[in-house]
């Protein structure tokens, strides 16, 4: 009978157990749905690149940055960033401290086990409470035993920590790509820079050699007497603001190399650059609902809301009773000798717990208000990030259209410009000019050939800009 009675009291256990298992398929946070991002169709500036449509799987955004540089020097550049640029060694570490604790957060659902065991030995006074039998001077226990204990996941508390560590887990990595596609751009737009100033350098040396030139030619018209000094003076101080000029240029390409060595990862030194190479300036930007899913500080936001998200279950559930189960079974006994004597003694214990905070619930309730605004605020940052995203990708296809515009007129004036130079030089020769004419005419061509250089400066770091800003460099 009393066996019977045993087996009803298992299998009630065992239904007890299994009805309250199947409640942990509630859940508190409810299911994710993506804000509406109001994307347009398409960016705006884009009209003119359309004139050039490339296939989708070459939007620039998707390209691997190996494909979209094509300088061996700078890949060079580039790949020593990536493996040594403290920035993003942090944004690594960070991504293994999210990995660690998405692990520790898979491991929380799981049962804890342990084991125990241990010996006693107690004795009382003759006249204590609790006085020995006659001829016992202590008394002994010996027991040994495993334990399990498990919180049942009722209100989906422990999913929602999970859903929340894996969104923090993925939100490190795509700011991890976030600084890798920062830092390539950086690393472009600076070697860039230095290639205008090497462009800078040689027009400026150019421009000294003319002008040494002309200075000689009107020092020998001056003691001829065809000109005054005043046009040997002015030519002089033109000579000496075009050597103060290439010195000025000289220490922007050391401070240049040197912030380039720097984001690299290396001590300053100079840096190996090759020829200026033409960039292709018509690309496919994609649609704007891509950037969704290619740009990573994008997809980090909105990592961050489904976080907050899964927070907010959490908040949500830590209201309403947690229910933890907790068995124990093992051997015990008052001799060492009958310790393991089986089946007399062994023991066994299970236990439902289910507790209901009651004085914290005013602070639960404001934990959980909490972390509603704090959902809110990630939604807001979520949408803000996509309307800088968009806003960028425009930003670059205008710039990229109107410095293309730019462009064709600069050369067109620096041609001019340089055979004024020679007309101005001929015609002064032949007594047909004044001095000033070649001055201005030497001065206005090398304005004109700085700005170019600089134009086409720009022109490469806005294709830079909006391979960035289509979410390519972490590729």
């Amino acid at each position: 009978m009393k066996r019977d009675t045993m087996n009803i009291s298992v299998t009630q256990r065992i239904t007890l157990i299994a009805l309250i298992a199947s409640l942990s398929s509630c859940s508190m946070s409810g299911k994710y749905i993506q804000p509406e991002t109001g994307v347009p169709s398409s960016f705006r500036g884009e009209q003119s690149a359309q004139q050039h449509p490339l296939h989708s799987s070459s939007t620039i955004g998707r390209l691997s940055y190996r494909t979209f540089f094509q300088d061996p020097a700078l890949l060079v550049l580039i790949e020593s960033a990536i493996a040594h640029n403290s920035d993003l060694q942090l944004a690594m570490k960070n991504i293994d401290y999210a990995s660690l604790t998405l692990r520790q957060a898979g491991l929380s659902g799981l049962p804890g086990f342990g084991l125990q065991g241990s010996a006693s030995s107690s004795g009382t006074s003759d006249y204590g409470s609790s006085p020995l039998s006659d001829g016992e001077e202590s008394v002994e226990t010996f027991s040994a035993s495993a334990y399990a204990s498990w919180e049942l996941d009722i209100w989906g508390k422990i999913r929602s920590r999970k859903k929340s560590a894996l969104a923090g887990y993925l939100e490190s990595v795509e700011a991890g790509k976030a600084v890798q596609t920062r830092l390539v751009a950086s690393v472009a737009e600076g070697y860039s820079t230095l290639q205008m100033l090497d462009t800078q350098y040689a027009v400026t040396a150019q421009n000294l050699e003319l002008a040494a030139t002309t200075l000689s030619m009107m020092r020998l018209q001056y003691d001829a007497g065809l000109v005054t000094s005043l046009a040997v003076d002015r030519q002089e101080a033109l000579k000496l603001d075009a050597e103060a000029g290439l010195a000025k240029i000289e220490q922007q390409i050391a401070l240049q190399e040197n912030a380039l060595s720097v984001l690299c990862g290396r001590m300053p030194e100079g840096i190996e650059r090759g020829a200026v190479r033409p960039m292709q300036n018509r690309f496919s930007a994609g649609i704007p609902a891509a950037l969704l899913s290619n740009r990573p500080d994008v997809k980090a936001a909105e990592l961050a809301l489904m976080k907050a998200h899964a927070e907010t279950g959490v908040a949500a559930a830590n209201l309403y009773p947690s229910l933890t189960i907790s068995a124990e079974a093992g051997s015990e006994a008052l001799k060492a000798s009958d310790w393991f004597t089986f089946p007399g003694s062994l023991f066994s214990f299970v236990q439902g717990a289910v507790l209901q905070p009651i004085f914290q619930q005013g602070t639960l309730r404001t934990a959980y208000k909490q972390s509603q605004v704090v959902r809110e605020e990630e939604e807001i940052r979520f949408r803000q990030a996509v309307l800088d995203a968009v806003r960028e990708v425009s930003d670059a296809l205008v710039t990229i259209d109107k410095l293309d515009v730019q462009q064709r007129a600069a050369e067109k004036q620096v041609a001019l410009l340089q055979q004024s130079v020679t007309n101005a030089g001929l015609l002064f020769q032949g007594g047909m000019a004044d001095y000033l004419d070649v001055i201005s005419a030497q001065s206005a061509a090398l304005d004109a050939e700085l700005s170019l250089s600089d134009i086409r400066r720009q022109q490469r770091n806005a294709v830079t800009e909006l391979y960035r800003a289509a979410g390519g460099g972490w590729q």
